[in-house]
Parts: structure tokens; sequence; C-alpha cells
């Protein structure tokens, strides 16, 4: 089966793109298809940083709504930084 193909708004390019939407939602089929794999795989590791930062938790309706509000931003607005207290584990050598 040939790779499906998407042009990715977060990267800019075309990419291999997900194998089916991560949410049974309008998002999750404008995310299906408007961003790539690679772009995906970003995104899970910035949200584990926002869930660790920020303390959210998944399951309350609040964090949920904050974590959509942050994919939101992250692939189809202005992006998002992570908080300014963030320090970035270090690499070991």
């Amino acid at each position: 089966m040939a790779q499906r193909l998407v042009h990715c708004v977060k990267l800019q390019k075309d990419l291999p793109g997900l194998d089916e939407p991560p949410f049974d939602t309008e998002l999750g089929k404008r995310i299906y298809e408007n961003v790539s794999r690679e772009a995906w795989n970003g995104w899970t590791e910035f949200c584990k940083m926002l869930l660790n930062e920020y303390r959210l938790n998944p399951a309350r309706k609040e964090d949920q709504a904050a974590i959509v509000q942050q994919m939101e931003q992250y692939f189809f607005g202005q992006g998002v930084a992570p908080p300014e207290q963030y320090v970035p584990p270090t690499q070991k050598s």
C-alpha cells in the first residue's frame, strides 16, 4: 500500500501523513488532512512537556480544553512557546 502524502501545515513540505485521524472530531479530520506524521510526533513530545510543566490532567474537561486549544495553535495558529520557566533536559553525552 502506498504511503499517503500530505502537505504539512507545520513543516511546509510534502510528507507521509497519519494512518487515521487522531480524534473523531472536526479537528481530528483537519489534522489528518493537513499534518504529517513527523509533525504529529513533534506535537506529542511538546504535549508531554505541557502536561508536565502545567501539571495538566487529561482526564479533566478543563485540562482537555486547554490541550486542544494548544494543539490548534501548534498546528494552525501562530504556534506555541514552552512555558517561561521551562528548562529543557540536558543531553547525555
